[in-house]
């Protein structure tokens, strides 16, 4: 049975490593929504370093989910002191139990601070696609993914919450 890769992309107004309230706030947010998330029904899993400190993205360990990539729109840092993003990779049975957990809960909440911490931006900060039974979805497919679909549009490829693809390659209703 197909399973649901989600990838998310945004960048943020500070790094990571900034000392200030608003860091400091997505930080303590961020550790809440995930623990929430992990127990949602549909969770499969998530990318997390196998080694490395807060902060540090690109030089961290990922085991099976691949070197560390991110969209080339991304301009700033890539250091633990400079890096600006915020970045997932996610493994869900479906689409309804990974919408229910991005736009429910307290990743709601936290979706309602959003452009307190990120910068407002053209690009997407989602794409899905379907991956075979058994698969881990790397950091690379998920940054590809998103540059094809911001330059291409949706396909079953890559596609968003909005315009949702199902497991055959089909749009719903078509």
């Amino acid at each position: 049975m197909p399973q649901l890769a989600l990838y998310t992309f945004g960048v943020l107004k500070l790094p990571l490593a900034d000392p200030g309230t608003l860091t400091r706030e997505l930080y303590e947010s961020g550790e809440s929504v995930y623990r929430e998330i992990t127990r949602q029904p549909g969770y499969l899993g998530h990318a997390e370093p196998v080694a490395g400190g807060p902060g540090e993205l690109f030089g961290a360990d990922w085991g099976v989910w691949g070197e560390f990539a991110v969209p080339g729109w991304y301009r700033k840092g890539r250091t633990a002191e400079s890096t600006a993003l915020a970045a997932t990779l996610s493994l869900w049975t479906d689409e309804d139990a990974a919408f229910e957990a991005v736009y429910g809960g307290l990743h709601r909440e936290a979706l309602s601070r959003r452009h307190d911490w990120f910068e407002r931006s053209a690009y997407p900060t989602h794409v899905m696609w379907w991956a075979t039974d058994g698969a881990v979805p790397t950091w690379g497919d998920g940054a590809s993914r998103m540059e094809r679909l911001h330059e291409h549009g949706v396909t079953a490829d890559g596609f968003t919450f909005r315009h949702p693809f199902a497991p055959e390659g089909k749009r719903p209703g078509s």
